[in-house]
């Protein structure tokens, strides 16, 4: 098959969320004999080797575009992707696609893909990735209403089928409009296993940023208000009067919240035991996880456990909270420890009792580690992207 994916943005080397999912899909897929396209922007938010690229670009055999994006930092702010010259590419080369996969949900990319996948009648299916819920200040949230006023609907309605793997997601595309016949709930695509078959010894991370502490309690992924990150702070805060053997890192770059946390962490007077380490990918990124005891993923909200697997896959416990998509997946596959937003006793009970019983959280960590690389590895999981490109193609003959 000729696939199109397309995605705000794509890095491919090792990162995080949208851009991990997108980009082991496509690689997957060209693995596998398709012809895969990418159309995507050049915002890569400033730490990727790709940073200067432009144009079509030939990678892991995908033939990948990159649109010149007007404002990256309207993108790194607002997540604004206006990418320039794309209406004139899509208009010349999407008759030629067989399927289209859109992935994330209000974006430009995907208006503008839509428009002519109308047009041409090349069918699409759409992997919102848990983004239709309005999230955030109330200007964020009434600026989403008009995209879904404008274009969000539509995208939803056109779509052949939209892409959940959770329940939690399920509802989310009920919540606004799409019939439970146009939904399919598919098993989340991790990273691959094998990225992680090579682990950096221990103790780099500890020895690069000079921690003395005994214990390393990490937060991994972008600091932003969603990922519930005052919710860890305040929970560290009551633990660390109990115990002087932990330090927090909070590794990933900033998204607009971090000020605020800076703030908290200052009244709370534990500057000294809170580490920023910004964006750390690749080798870097495989250390941290290697180094940290517990790895947390306690959000308001969260479609799923990509981060906390990624610990898993380097033998690190995790906590998850318990309400979100993450949280689902890992009490169906018991592969983690789970708590309940907001209720600070009961983090700082099961992060001692990780710390204290270290045999007993690292046998379930190896227990998940193996059901990840057994059950959910993308070269199985691959196949059911294949059949549902299939099924979406044959039925639009008919």
């Amino acid at each position: 098959m000729k696939i199109l994916q397309v995605t705000p943005i794509f890095v491919p080397a090792k990162s995080n969320g949208v851009k991990v999912m997108s980009h082991h899909i496509a690689q997957a897929l060209a693995k596998r004999g398709h012809e895969v396209t990418v159309y995507t922007t050049d915002v890569d938010a400033g730490y990727s080797r790709l940073r200067n690229i432009r144009g079509l670009e030939k990678i892991d055999g995908m033939n990948v575009r990159y649109f010149k994006n007007v404002s990256n930092l309207l993108a790194y702010k607002y997540r604004g992707y206006l990418p320039v010259k794309m209406f004139r590419t899509v208009s010349k080369e999407i008759s030629s696609f067989d399927i289209i996969h859109l992935h994330d949900f209000r974006n430009v990319l995907n208006v503008i893909v839509h428009h002519y996948a109308q047009k041409h009648a090349i069918p699409y299916v759409l992997d919102a990735h848990g983004s239709t819920p309005r999230i955030g200040r109330r200007v964020k949230r009434g600026l989403q209403r008009l995209f879904d006023l404008a274009f969000g609907y539509r995208l939803l309605r056109d779509a052949s089928r939209v892409i959940a793997l959770t329940e939690v997601m399920v509802n989310e595309y009920k919540e606004v409009g799409v019939e439970q016949g146009k939904i399919i709930l598919l098993a989340p695509l991790p990273s691959d296993p094998e990225e992680f078959s090579q682990l950096p010894p221990s103790g780099n991370f500890r020895h690069k940023f000079g921690i003395k502490e005994k214990h390393i309690l990490m937060f991994f992924g972008r600091i932003h208000w969603v990922k519930g990150l005052d919710f860890l702070v305040e929970s560290f805060h009551e633990l660390a009067q109990h115990r002087s053997d932990v330090i927090l890192a909070i590794v990933g770059p900033d998204d607009g919240y971090k000020s605020t946390l800076e703030g908290l962490i200052e009244r709370l007077h534990i500057s000294d035991k809170v580490l920023f380490t910004g964006f750390l990918g690749g080798e870097e990124k495989l250390s941290a996880l290697v180094d940290a005891n517990v790895v947390f993923q306690i959000s308001r909200y969260e479609a799923g456990p990509g981060a906390s697997f990624e610990a898993i896959l380097c033998n690190t416990p995790i906590i998850v909270s318990k309400h979100t998509g993450a949280g689902e997946i890992v009490r169906k596959t018991d592969t983690g420890y789970l708590v309940e937003y907001g209720n600070k006793d009961e983090l700082v009970d099961t992060v001692q009792k990780i710390l204290d019983n270290p045999a007993e959280a690292m046998a379930k960590t190896q227990k998940a580690k193996d059901y990840i690389k057994t059950s959910l590895s993308t070269a199985k999981g691959i196949k059911n992207y294949e059949n549902l490109y299939q099924e979406v193609v044959e039925s639009c003959k008919k």
